[in-house]
Parts: structure tokens; C-alpha cells; sequence
């Protein structure tokens, strides 16, 4: 399902960017210190990832790891903000050729008048988990106790901040009657939540582990599993994929099917191993000096996942009425779900 949007710029040096910088040169570094790299050569594409050692995005560094984008002969530098939502930005702006986060954005950016796609699927669940902290157990049992609480989200605007935005609504509470707090994820998301800066917030893996582990908070809602994502939002909901700007992705066919060739590859190679083995696969210091709670992190994520990069059916659906509960830009706007996603590549890559 091809479609065609409006166009953007080439990519922009990051070098400024301190902080991508960084991130940059650790996702180069962790590649090619394994020996898994790109090793520098093939044609070079930036991806901001929403996220690098967020389990919900592990096929991005996996990919690397794996040496599936070198052996489609491309050198993809991976790089990573805090949020989806800013690394949507970076795509916009021109800094990244691609972004690795919720596929939602492109329904957001579609009716702002950005035209982008999803290119390839990663997942038919969110793979989100709402916890409570401990505190605040006995007094959050739904989302319909949300009224007048601090919600964390990983940034405004973000991917988290629509859903938490959606469960209240649809419980009865209006997005006013509580105050979502940008707290990104990891440390700062349970350090928050341990201080009573939030009384709960949404959240990922391998946070969500520690955080059980720690026993600061509780799983008030489970949306890793596609049956966690049909009860808590009516139907699956494709969120983690590789977006791009259709322009680019129209005037860079081919690299965009080797990009897609790529994360497939990832993708099945996922649901033939085991999570201690994907694990094993990732940087170290992904596991934050506990490979065995990262495994477990990783094992409870992994039925969000795909197979084939395709995206699902009826999922965009899902997304869009999940939206136009309380997105008032997109519940007055007609979006044209066929052009926020095509499934070209995985169709040829799955053939």
C-alpha cells in the first residue's frame, strides 16, 4: 500500500548536538566493538531512536548487533532522545533520514500537515505498562481514580501521554482533571515515582522491571501482550515501527527496502531465540548490572512483537479512534490512515 505525502530536506549534521553526539558514538561504539557493526562502510543513514535501551525499541540496537544492516550494505548510525516525541521531531526537522517510535506520530503529523510512514512494523501491541507506586496502590485501582493525580509520561506530547491520555478518558475522567509529568524513563521515571513526584506513570522495559524489583510501584494496566493492548484499548495497536517522511522514502527505494530487509531479518530471528539469548546480543550496559532481570524484561516485552514487519490488520483503526478520543486536532480532522503506513517493504522482505 503505497501512498505519497509531502516532502523534506536532506539530513542535517547532528554534530552540535552534544548529547546525540554521544549517543551516536556509544550506538557506533557498542557495533563495532562487538564486531557486529556496519564497520563504516555502505551507504550511511541516521535514525533517531525514541529511546535506545528501551526494550519496546530492541530491534534497532539488535539489528546492529546482529550485522544485518551491514549485510544489506548499508552504515546506519544509530542515535537516541529520552521520547518518541522528540525523536519524531528530529525526522521533521531534517536532522535523521528515519525514527524508531510509536507509529501514532504519524497520524498526529499527518493532520499538523507532515506526511510520514511507517515503513516497517515492530510491533501489534504497545507494550506499555501503567504502574502505581506503592504509596498510591490502595487509592489507583482503575484509571478511573486518575482524577487529580500526577501521571508520569515519558516527555509531553509523547506516545505515553496519548495512551495515559486515553485509558482516563475513556474511564470518565476528562485529560484536565490530571497532570501528566514529564519524567522520561529508567532512573528519573522511578525516582519520581520512589519521591512521590508522580503517583504513577507509563512506562516500558526494562523499567518496569526494576521497578518490581525494587518494589516501587505496582502494574495497574499491562499492554505488552496483543490481549493486554485488545482489553485496555479495544483491538491491537501497532505502536513501536521505523517511521520516515514519504518524500524521502519515495526517492530512496531501494535503501529504504534494505532497511526494512534489515529489521525483518531482526524480527524473525527474535521469535526463533529466546530472551536470554537476545540479551546476550545487546550492550551491556543495557542490563544495568543484572543480565538475568534484563532477560526477564525482555521475555515479558517480546509478544508485542511481529514476525514480519507487516503491519496488522485493523491496527491502524484502533490507533486512530484511541486518538480521536481526546486529540481535539485529530478527532475534527479526516485522516487518511492508508497514507501514515505502507507495507511495500515487509510484504517483499516476508516474500
Amino acid at each position: 500500500m503505497r501512498k505519497t505525502r509531502m516532502a523534506a530536506s536532506a539530513a542535517a549534521c547532528l554534530l552540535a548536538l552534544s548529547s546525540l553526539t554521544a549517543c551516536a558514538n556509544d550506538a557506533a561504539g557498542s557495533a563495532s566493538d562487538s564486531g557486529n557493526g556496519s564497520g563504516g562502510k555502505g551507504e550511511h543513514v541516521k535514525i533517531m531512536v525514541g529511546g535506545l535501551d528501551k526494550v519496546i525499541y530492541l530491534p534497532a540496537m539488535l539489528t546492529q548487533r546482529l550485522g544485518f544492516f551491514g549485510a544489506e550494505g548499508l552504515d546506519v548510525q544509530l542515535l537516541s532522545e529520552p521520547a518518541g516525541v522528540q525523536a519524531e521531531t528530529a525526522l521533521v526537522s531534517g536532522q535523521v533520514q528515519g525514527a524508531v517510535g510509536f507509529y501514532d506520530h504519524t497520524l498526529d503529523l499527518q493532520v499538523k500537515g507532515k506526511s510520514v510512514e511507517s515503513v516497517v512494523q515492530f510491533s501489534h501491541a504497545p507494550g506499555e505498562v501503567e504502574v502505581v507506586s506503592q504509596k498510591t496502590a490502595g487509592t489507583i485501582t482503575s484509571p478511573k481514580d486518575f482524577k487529580g493525580k500526577k501521571l508520569g509520561v515519558t516527555g509531553l506530547g509523547s506516545s505515553t501521554d496519548f495512551l495515559t491520555k486515553y485509558l482516563a478518558v475513556k474511564n470518565g475522567v476528562n485529560v484536565s482533571d490530571f497532570t501528566p509529568v514529564a519524567v522520561g524513563a529508567g532512573p528519573t521515571f522511578i525516582s519520581a515515582l520512589q519521591k512521590g513526584s508522580i503517583d504513577g506513570g507509563m512506562t516500558t522495559d526494562p523499567t518496569v522491571a526494576t521497578i518490581l524489583q525494587k518494589k516501587a510501584g505496582r502494574i495497574l494496566l499491562d499492554m505488552r501482550t496483543p490481549e493486554g493492548s485488545q482489553q485496555a484499548l479495544g483491538g491491537p495497536y501497532p505502536s513501536s515501527s521505523l517511521y520516515m517522511q514519504t518524500d524521502w522514502v519515495n526517492s530512496h527505494k531501494d535503501t529504504v527496502q534494505k532497511l526494512v530487509n534489515a529489521f525483518v531479518k531482526t524480527l524473525t530471528w527474535m521469535s526463533t531465540h529466546s530472551a536470554s539469548e537476545i540479551a546476550a546480543k545487546m550492550p551491556a550496559d543495557y542490563s544495568q548490572g543484572d543480565r538475568t532481570l534484563y532477560a526477564e524484561a525482555i521475555k515479558s516485552t517480546l509478544p508485542m512483537f511481529t514476525k514480519d514487519g507487516v503491519m496488522p490488520a485493523g491496527g491502524p483503526e484502533t490507533v486512530e479512534k484511541v486518538l480521536k478520543a481526546f486529540n481535539p486536532s485529530i478527532k475534527n480532522a479526516k485522516v487518511d490512515l492508508a497514507k501514515t503506513y505502507t507495507t511495500e517493504f515487509a510484504e517483499k522482505s516476508a516474500g
